[in-house]
């Protein structure tokens, strides 16, 4: 398994951030695997993935270039599917908090040529396909990480961006109830803390690194999937899929509002009690449901009223949940025959 040193105060001083390129590459993988884990995934991949196929049919470079990249080149030459998906490392630079998707692309595209190539013979584990020995590599990355912001990335940024703030909000909460082992043992399969400043990243058997006084991140993305990478040893950062209540669709979660509960409270108000289930902030009920602030605002007004639902403080967020009354009625009408 892979594993990091990490000690309570870098734990401590690590911080939550939303990466417009790490979600753009995301959204990448995704297409490449070409599946989706979820309704939503399935909805975008049915709009963009034609369109990413067209493009990689017409150049096959940045084709093989995004197979290599992804360790999923299958050759007798490269010796299978590579390092157990090992990701080369120019195309995935460390996210910063703050960046813009510009500014993180701009990365991608200076990295050194000889460096890039370099990164994606560790990728395959051996040689390069003879089509990727040029200096341009850096460039068509960068490039293709721009058509993929542009056409399937960011017209939907801003309910994305809600998602992943959502997430945030969860995850914190989190840490104020159980500690960072309760969230790094959540974020995504292969993550969990080990004890004695142990935190394991991954299964896979690579050699472990001391993260201990680094500047440690965390960044949720919105496509099922996650990876790693560092900046020497000044910087480090997880990417993980945020929260599946929070990724799904919401015609689904719609689906799951049972039709007696809705009689009886209205739609809106009943969708806002089912999701309740866990703790949420009204930011995460706004994105959750698509309702307005105002209208997630007045639903719980009427619900803390009815003694369906409490409140409670984490941190500088307000965290709502069923009371044992809204669970009882839930259930109820989950359950009617």
């Amino acid at each position: 398994m892979g594993w990091w040193q990490v000690n309570a105060d870098t734990l401590a001083r690590s911080r939550f951030v939303l990466s417009p390129l790490a979600e753009t590459f995301a959204s990448l993988k995704l297409l490449h695997a070409g599946t989706g884990a979820h309704p939503g995934e399935h909805a975008w991949l049915r709009a963009h993935l034609p369109g990413h196929r067209a493009r990689m049919a017409a150049d096959p470079v940045t084709a093989l270039l995004v197979r290599a990249g992804l360790g999923s080149w299958e050759s007798p030459r490269a010796g299978g599917s590579g390092r157990g998906g090992w990701i080369a490392d120019f195309l995935t630079p460390t996210p910063r908090e703050g960046e813009s998707f510009e500014e993180g692309v701009a990365r991608v595209r200076a990295a050194d040529p000889a460096a890039a190539r370099a990164h994606l013979r560790t990728s395959l584990a051996g040689p390069l396909p003879a089509a990727l020995e040029r200096d341009d590599l850096p460039e068509r990355a960068a490039a293709l990480l721009e058509h993929v912001w542009e056409t399937g990335v960011r017209p939907y940024w801003e309910r994305r961006r809600r998602v992943l703030e959502a997430d945030v909000v969860a995850r914190t909460a989190l840490v104020s109830r159980g500690g960072w082992a309760a969230v790094l043992d959540s974020l995504r399969p292969g993550t969990r803390w080990l004890g004695e400043s142990r935190f394991q990243v991954n299964p896979h058997e690579y050699p472990p690194r001391e993260a201990s006084g680094a500047e440690l991140l965390f960044v949720p993305v919105t496509p099922e999937t996650g990876w790693v990478a560092w900046e020497g040893r000044e910087r480090y950062a997880v990417v993980y899929p945020c929260s599946g209540v929070l990724a799904g669709d919401r015609e689904e979660r719609a689906r799951a509002v049972p039709a007696a509960l809705g009689t009886l409270l209205g739609p809106g108000r009943a969708a806002v009690l089912v999701l309740l289930a866990a703790p949420l902030s009204t930011t995460q009920l706004v994105a959750l449901t698509g309702q307005g602030l105002g209208s997630v605002g007045r639903h719980l007004r009427v619900l803390l009223d009815a003694g369906l639902v409490e409140r409670r403080r984490a941190g500088r967020s307000v965290l709502y949940s069923r009371t044992p009354a809204g669970r009882t009625l839930t259930e109820a009408a989950t359950h009617r025959p």
